[in-house]
């Protein structure tokens, strides 16, 4: 993929961006392009990229018939345009109580909160839109361009859902529940053929809904959703199966994620989480898991075959599991992971939230392990000692910046990055302004003089102030964001 193909095409209705561009290619990366030049299609797919004075840059400029007028947004110089955040997972119903409720384990806990919410939501469109209509807005202040929701079982509030995504101009995976054996009476479907009736009625209706729509404006999309083993019978899952290989349909659940949930399945079943999804058909490149904490080096080969993208939780997995995930041996393994908050079981809507709790529990992990051999964080020699036998399990904020971008988007078919070709979802994120000339919002940065050129400032500032803005930053630093090349905020 070439950073130029906009050189040779009509110029006619593409978008400029002028300034800074940040992304994380790869695990780890990060990319600080200054003085670029960025062009959007009309489809909202990115056309060009590359530095603004050299030649395909200000051929672009020279013929672009509105180069100097409101086809060209100017990035401020001490701000830059980031990719959107992905969410993974999150349950859109359970946003309703999200904050509260976080003293039960797993099982109990949905019986006594979860279910509830779900079902209160099912029973009232009114509902459904109040706390939906929040939500997307919610998402939007936290630069949040993408999402893989769990909804509930009925069709109607899930319709709901979709079309407040949609219209919010954010992209979203609805994911209808499925669930034949739900252990709450007044909250499940009567049977596996009654389920599958109704998550085929929703993907149906939600398809004639987005047909009205161009291809490149449909954001939202159905995902097949079994709430998780326990409260599925073996032929909704077969047939749930079925129903997702026949309409080309991603598919997610909850994996390994707690003590209690996996010993459920091993004593009606026989067999572990992941053998049984496995056996199903579940396991593949379209298949997205939630939590998978008891990963371990016997389980990453399946993962890594089998192309299974997993979405880590830190916050929920924190409050809900008894085991954190592994996240730097999944990185190490390349297994395909993004971030989720796992609303309500994280008390947290924010990504970065999560970014930074994911840094803190791969340190937590990491502290555990030295103690575990009686070495210290600051004692080189006895960790250079170990090495052969064990490795150090730290994650940095670059590599949660990446599963925050990047690796979500791309776990999901996505780009997530800033590259010609990806679909231009983008946040603006202000660093400091003339109006706020030593910091935006929480940020204080002393050193710098607004008033200066810009261009004096080099890569070593720009990386300790985007750090700053990882550790501090929050919505007020956010100042403006996209979705394929549309400006939703």
């Amino acid at each position: 993929m070439t950073n130029d193909i906009a050189g040779s095409q009509n110029q006619e209705g593409l978008k400029l961006f002028v300034g800074n561009f940040v992304d994380t290619p790869s695990a780890g990366e990060l990319r600080i392009r200054r003085e670029h030049l960025l062009a959007v299609s009309p489809e909202g797919y990115i056309t060009h990229l590359a530095p603004l004075h050299s030649d395909s840059s200000q051929l672009l400029l020279s013929t672009h018939p509105d180069a100097a007028g409101s086809s060209l947004t100017q990035i401020p110089a001490h701000s830059f345009l980031l990719p959107t955040f992905t969410d993974l997972h999150l349950h859109a119903p359970q946003y309703m109580y999200y904050g509260t409720g976080l003293d039960l384990p797993l099982l109990q806990w949905l019986e006594q909160y979860a279910y509830k919410a779900e079902e209160r939501i099912d029973a009232s469109a009114e509902l459904a839109e109040r706390v939906y209509g929040r939500l997307v807005q919610r998402l939007k202040e936290n630069g949040t361009g993408c999402v893989s929701l769990f909804g509930t079982i009925g069709v109607r509030a899930n319709l709901i859902l979709a079309k407040k995504m949609q219209e919010a101009g954010l992209r979203g995976f609805i994911g209808k529940l499925s669930m034949d054996e739900s252990p709450r009476p007044t909250y499940g479907e009567s049977s596996a053929s009654a389920s599958l009736a109704s998550v085929t009625d929703f993907i149906d209706s939600l398809q004639s809904y987005l047909s009205s729509f161009k291809p490149h404006e449909r954001l939202v999309e159905p995902i097949i959703t079994p709430r998780f083993i326990p409260v599925c019978s073996d032929e909704l899952l077969v047939g749930l199966q079925k129903l997702g290989q026949e309409k080309g349909v991603r598919v997610q659940s909850h994996m390994c994620e707690g003590r209690d949930q996996m010993d459920m399945v091993m004593k009606s079943r026989g067999k572990r989480d992941q053998d049984l999804w496995d056996e199903l058909g579940f396991l593949g490149p379209k298949t997205l898991q939630a939590h998978v904490t008891y990963l371990d080096e016997n389980m990453i080969p399946l993962v890594k075959e089998r192309q299974l993208t997993m979405a880590h939780c830190p916050l929920s997995n924190a409050y809900l599991s008894e085991k954190q995930f592994p996240l730097r041996e999944a990185i190490d393994a390349d297994l395909q992971v993004g971030l989720g908050t796992d609303i309500a079981g994280g008390y947290s809507p924010s990504i970065q939230v999560q970014m930074r709790q994911a840094v803190i529990i791969s340190r937590l992990r990491e502290g555990a392990r030295c103690e575990s051999l009686d070495c210290s964080f600051a004692d080189a020699d006895a960790q250079e000692a170990d090495a052969a036998s064990s490795k150090n399990v730290k994650v940095d904020w670059k590599e949660a910046v990446y599963l925050a971008t990047r690796g979500g988007k791309k776990g999901m078919g996505l780009g997530g990055a800033l590259e010609v070709g990806m679909e231009f979802d983008v946040q603006l994120i202000e660093l400091a302004s003339r109006s706020s000339p030593s910091g935006t919002g929480p940020l204080d940065l002393f050193d710098l003089k607004v008033e200066e050129d810009p261009s004096k400032l080099d890569e070593a500032w720009w990386n300790e102030s985007i750090e700053r803005w990882w550790c501090n930053g929050d919505e007020r630093n956010r100042k403006g964001m996209w979705v394929q090349g549309k400006k939703i905020a």
